[in-house]
């Protein structure tokens, strides 16, 4: 004989998103780039490499920002030239 459980079911209470879902914090940053934080605090103060927003002494990349700055490092190869002679 099988026995179906017929019982109600909790409603599954749906999770918040965490609030910094979306966001990368600079020595996440760096250890993905293989840089060091020295490096993108210099990037930070001479404004080369991705915007980034300050919570405190905690420093986050917005992960759409980062793609966007590598996207735009992106350079067209040349076509290799051969020296004359």
């Amino acid at each position: 004989m099988t026995c179906i459980d017929t019982a109600p079911r909790p409603a599954q209470r749906m999770t918040p998103d965490p609030i910094l879902a979306g966001w990368v914090s600079r020595s996440d940053l760096a250890r993905e780039l293989g840089l060091t934080e020295d490096t993108l605090r210099r990037w930070e103060d001479r404004r080369v490499g991705p915007s980034c927003v300050r919570a405190g002494r905690k420093v986050f990349y917005r992960r759409t920002a980062i793609e966007d700055w590598l996207g735009a490092q992106e350079q067209a190869r040349q076509p290799h030239r051969r020296a004359r002679r």
